[in-house]
């Protein structure tokens, strides 16, 4: 007897693939309301960590009393809120914000991933050499959540300052930023899958022009945990603020005494000249990259041109306007946005480059 041949996997990847870019924007949407919180100061507002009951803020006056007399048990309220007079309305307004950062969370983690995840696993669309991946990428959103906690959890003892430590923040901010980055990457490679190429890796061009916007990324993460942006001076078309910093190039203030370790990590002045210099490499690298790619794909050279311009506007508009939310806000956005940018052309350099290898 002749047995017909089994049917292949009923692998979706091309679905699969436009699913991981939902979740990519809902994770920008999370990212930039992250910034919204740390530029209010509004992070240690919630003392506590409920992953099942925090999803719903209180519903009465008693409730909201009970949050606020827990609030004011720490530095940031008996040291900055407190002697400033906060009110009941005022903790209100700064809850909101990481309240709402929190329930993001849950729901990108929750709706947007793990949900369609295990949707997709039960039908039998996930091609195999991707089930790894999309395991660590669990893994990993689970990880920031971890460290979003323990972040809070670095400004709420009795001893700590009156914000989170920097450290924990940055470490935050750029396992997020990671796991865009893991996310855009991957749904690219299932969307070349779908066409019936194979996965690439970063190499070359683009894989410097990752290393150098994530070295970026790094240092603005650091500046905004130091909240080191006003420190260069600020004033619309104070050029004293920008390209100088308080009137020089190279800022006063740097303390070299305590050793490189402490400046290049620690010193608010020098992270602030690192952030604003390093870009320009970064610049340079990224229009390497996009020339490269301009005879092959115009649009993702428009792209990486078009983020890198917006972003050197509004980093410079931040300094001069002291840090106004909306421009800090926009400017993490658009970070994001670069990062995406450049991972679609590093994938498509990637790419062309294992055509040629193969043809």
């Amino acid at each position: 007897m002749v047995h017909a041949p089994l049917a292949p996997p009923p692998y979706r990847p091309l679905l699969l693939a436009r699913w991981l870019w939902v979740v990519v924007s809902c994770l920008i949407v999370v990212l930039v309301v992250g910034g919204i919180t740390r530029l209010t100061e509004s992070g240690l507002s919630i003392t506590d960590w409920k992953p099942v009951t925090g999803v719903i803020p209180p519903l009465d006056q008693s409730g909201w009393l009970a949050e606020f007399e827990a609030y004011k048990l720490i530095p940031q309220y008996t040291q900055m809120n407190g002697p400033a007079g906060m009110t009941l309305e005022e903790y209100k307004w700064i809850y909101f914000w990481e309240w709402l950062h929190r329930f993001l969370v849950r729901m990108v983690l929750g709706t947007s991933f793990v949900l369609p995840l295990a949707w997709f696993w039960l039908r039998g669309a996930i091609p195999p050499r991707f089930k790894p991946r999309l395991l660590g990428l669990l893994a990993l959103g689970g990880a920031q959540a971890v460290v979003g906690w323990l972040m809070v959890r670095s400004g709420l003892s009795a001893g700590a300052d009156v914000k989170v430590s920097h450290y924990w923040l940055a470490t935050h901010l750029m396992l997020a930023l990671g796991l865009l980055g893991w996310l855009a990457w991957t749904a690219l490679d299932l969307a070349a899958v779908a066409r019936g190429q194979k996965p690439v890796r970063p190499r070359g061009i683009g894989l410097a022009a990752l290393a150098a916007v994530f070295v970026q990324l790094f240092y603005g993460a650091l500046l905004a945990g130091l909240r080191a942006g006003p420190v260069a001076g600020g004033g619309w078309l104070n050029w004293d603020a920008w390209p100088l910093m308080q009137g020089k190039l190279v800022p006063g203030g740097i303390d070299w005494d305590r050793g490189l370790g402490h400046v290049l990590l620690a010193d608010p002045f020098l992270i602030h000249f690192i952030h604003r210099w390093w870009a320009w490499i970064a610049v340079g690298v990224l229009i390497v990259l996009a020339r490269r790619l301009r005879q092959h794909d115009r649009r993702i050279s428009i792209a990486i041109h078009s983020a890198f311009g917006f972003q050197i506007i509004l980093g410079i508009a931040a300094v001069m306007s002291g840090i106004a939310l909306w421009l800090a806000a926009l400017h993490q956005l658009t970070g994001a946005l670069l990062l995406i940018a450049t991972i679609w052309g590093a994938h498509r350099i990637a790419s062309k480059n294992h055509d040629l290898a193969i043809g």
